[in-house]
């Protein structure tokens, strides 16, 4: 969050003359650096009074488990609730953990949600009418959007950029019409090792990418590029579609002031089921368990997110608030964002993980097919095979 510090300085100034506490703000990049330090400090025993777990819910779970994060339920819920209803349901989930969760962690809230993030297809306004298009409809089906294709490919344009050489970013996709086509408890059901991955409804979500390269909206660079040269090829007009985060707001608008584009679902590919879209909680803060000034912690993370402080952060940092109660003073574009909290799921609220060297072939399989290198069938049964395979590793602990 090292492009917030001077609005956290500000913050931390301002509460210092309403309380007389002095807060003390270290911001560090890249995440995997602060990570460390975190790790260490928790070895160590000399956490901060506040800090953030960047990192898997499992790990975020370890972390509770060995004494690190107060269980900050007793605050949320004294006085009716008040401060939990501060915030949106999905925003909260991602630092809760539900009775009969799978981490053996005691029910309860155990972060501070300070802003949200909601990751969804973007379109330029200016490039759709270019198209023969209305740019305040853009495409709402899977098919309206693959029929672009032709338009776009004669126009010299590009269709959908994206990070996809990130494979987290192809899986979120992945997923989004995974919970479109198949429904949730179906999703849940093949973490769990109940349905696999070659059953037909998983092999309709593999074809979705071979359909969007075979129709022109997607080509092979995509799976060689990073989400900023994305981000940099969207932002100067030249690709039609982007698949990002709502954090590209605050990376747009440093790149081209003037870009008109919209925030919208990815089109739907099936009726029988909502889309999806990853989203909730985007950074979160936790309370040293140990810290001698847990009150005092827990009081400036209250009026931290009070509507007043939220709709600062949500000007000043064009990041969504998590305060529910801020969801109409915001940016025009971030409110496109706000719609989707509505639709949104994330893997850390599911109460269960898919192991990740799955993820990973998930991710790589797509990636081949993109290239013409599998089909979505020889993909899919990939897949299933090293899932098979680290089931069986599982039983035999």
């Amino acid at each position: 969050m090292t492009d917030r510090d001077s609005v956290f300085q500000d913050l931390a100034r301002r509460y210092e003359r309403l309380s007389g506490v002095k807060i003390d703000f270290e911001l560090f990049a890249p995440s995997d650096s602060y990570s460390q330090k975190v790790r260490a400090a928790a070895q160590g025993r000399n956490l901060p009074d506040i800090f953030g777990v960047l990192s898997e819910k499992k790990d975020f779970a370890s972390f509770i488990k060995a004494g690190y994060v107060l269980d900050l339920t007793p605050y949320m819920d004294e006085n009716n609730s008040a401060w939990r209803n501060e915030f949106f349901t999905r925003a909260l989930a991602v630092d809760e953990f539900k009775e009969g969760n799978s981490y053996g962690v005691k029910p309860g809230v155990y972060g501070v949600p300070i802003d949200m993030v909601a990751i969804m297809m973007l379109y330029n306004k200016t490039l759709l009418k270019r198209l023969g298009l209305d740019p305040e409809r853009p495409p709402q089906t899977f098919t309206e959007f693959l029929a672009l294709g032709k338009k776009i490919k004669a126009a010299n344009l590009q269709g959908l950029v994206s990070g996809w050489v990130e494979l987290w970013l192809v899986n979120c996709f992945a997923s989004n019409y995974a919970f479109n086509i198949m429904g949730r408890d179906k999703v849940l059901a093949t973490l769990r090792g109940e349905v696999p991955y070659t059953d037909p409804d998983w092999i309709k979500v593999f074809a979705l990418f071979k359909r969007m390269k075979e129709a022109g909206i997607i080509s092979n660079r995509v799976v060689s590029m990073i989400n900023k040269t994305a981000e940099q090829i969207f932002a100067s007009g030249k690709a039609v579609f982007a698949f990002n985060g709502s954090w590209c707001v605050n990376v747009y608008k440093g790149m081209n002031p003037n870009l008109d584009y919209g925030a919208i679902l990815p089109p739907k590919a099936s009726d029988k089921f909502p889309m999806a879209v990853w989203g909730g909680a985007g950074s979160s803060f936790v309370v040293n368990a140990h810290s001698k000034n847990k009150e005092e912690a827990v009081k400036f993370l209250k009026w931290l997110t009070e509507p007043a402080q939220q709709a600062y952060l949500a000007r000043a940092t064009n990041n969504l608030p998590a305060n529910k109660q801020c969801r109409y003073k915001m940016p025009k574009i971030l409110k496109g964002f706000s719609k989707a909290v509505d639709y949104s799921t994330h893997p850390n609220t599911w109460g269960i993980s898919e192991f990740p060297i799955v993820n990973e072939a998930l991710g790589r399989g797509i990636q081949s097919i993109i290239l013409g290198e599998k089909t979505p069938e020889q993909a899919a049964l990939e897949v299933q095979k090293i899932k098979e395979r680290e089931m069986a590793k599982r039983r035999k602990r």
